[in-house]
């Protein structure tokens, strides 16, 4: 799929320099922020490792790892089919075909697409705010993005638990406020947490950004 295929989606469409001359095609409604960024460096995959990215967006998590030689395969699951469209452009502007895979498809139902117990490493950036909580974002993908619409923690940390095999890892962000909620879920799915970070934007002030691994 080229650039002037995804200008169907009727957004606009931009190239995205990663850094190492990679360049990955963006929306206003699919994007990136410092989360991302975060996660796929605290994740530190291993050749090794099998991944799976879940709500993988514009694919920005397995790109990343992609440009930094971290591993040798990855998946990234998303719902939004504009949002794999770009993905797939990426993939095919960068060269990386046999090494990612993208698949349209719905965090709650994973083992219609990726198989069970096979993954030594699931990724998630979800939404933040719970179903209710919160001022609503306007446009249904900004809503989608950003809160519990179509998936919810429980949804997210139960679909890890079946991909992973034994000894695998779960990774993931999230807000601070909900930390208790992550190792409740984590604890019911057999997910052990390991290790977390906290992130602040300046030194002094409050956390805006908890990283988790399990």
């Amino acid at each position: 799929m080229d650039l002037e295929s995804i200008k169907t989606i009727g957004e606009n469409i931009s190239l995205e320099p990663i850094g190492s001359g990679v360049e990955i095609f963006v929306s206003k409604n699919h994007t990136f922020g410092t989360d991302a960024l975060l996660l796929s460096r605290f994740a530190a995959p291993k050749k090794s490792d099998r991944a799976v990215d879940l709500g993988t967006g514009c694919g920005i998590i397995p790109f990343l790892w992609m440009r930094d030689k971290c591993l040798s395969k990855a998946v990234g699951l998303e719902i939004s089919k504009e949002a794999v469209c770009l993905a797939q452009a990426s993939l095919e502007k960068n060269r990386f075909q046999g090494s990612l895979e993208f698949y349209e498809g719905d965090i709650k139902k994973p083992f219609e697409y990726l198989q069970r117990s096979a993954y030594t490493l699931v990724t998630c950036n979800p939404p933040y705010k719970a179903n209710g909580a919160g001022i609503k974002s306007s446009g249904e993908a900004a809503l989608n993005a950003r809160h519990e619409t179509l998936c919810d923690l429980s949804d997210v940390i139960s679909a890890a638990a079946g991909l992973l095999q034994f000894g695998g890892r779960f990774v993931m962000c999230q807000r601070p406020e909900r930390l208790g909620e992550i190792f409740s879920l984590m604890t019911e799915n057999k997910i052990e947490p390991k290790r977390l970070r906290l992130v602040c934007r300046s030194v002094g002030d409050e956390p805006w950004l908890v990283l988790v691994e399990g």
